[in-house]
């Protein structure tokens, strides 16, 4: 098995319902993947909180901090009981190292990411090209991005 841990799934720590498991502002140096359960992906913009995406099993978030070492960009919230695993710089790279392909699924899947937020941020511009008033919440295109090795327990990235 890789380092992500498809089949490690009692290796992750357990949130309960409601429990931050990385918080917007807060330096990062890690990044995670949901094991069990569902995250949710939120920001605060303007006092109002706004939920980017919604995780399941085999979806991993907080990647960029692997990449800049920089605060956290957003929240992410156990919805319900949830199993992470927390991914450091290290065991990401070993991961890498013995399957290059990870890489690759990492980049479509942050690509997919990129395209859905920028979709959604020029609806919100555009508000009268969809019909919405500005400022409205716009929906993601519902995609569900996993990072599963093809064969490996658990769905892998669709394309």
């Amino acid at each position: 098995m890789g380092c992500l841990g498809v089949a490690m799934a009692d290796l992750g720590r357990l949130y309960q319902d409601g429990e931050i498991i990385v918080r917007e502002g807060d330096p990062g140096d890690c990044m995670y993947v949901v094991q069990k359960g569902r995250v949710d992906v939120i920001a605060n913009f303007g006092g109002d909180e706004v939920v980017l995406r919604s995780l399941g099993r085999n979806d991993f978030f907080g990647e960029m901090a692997l990449f800049e070492r920089d605060v956290r960009t957003s929240t992410a919230r156990a919805v319900g009981q949830a199993r992470i695993l927390t991914v450091d710089r290290r065991t990401f790279l070993r991961g890498i190292s013995e399957d290059p392909s990870l890489a690759l699924r990492m980049v479509k899947i942050m690509s997919h990411r990129i395209k859905d937020l920028t979709g959604r941020l020029a609806a919100y511009e555009n508000p009268l090209s969809e019909g919405r008033a500005r400022g409205s919440p716009v929906p993601g295109d519902g995609a569900r991005q996993r990072i599963a090795r093809p064969g490996a327990a658990g769905p892998g990235l669709q394309e």
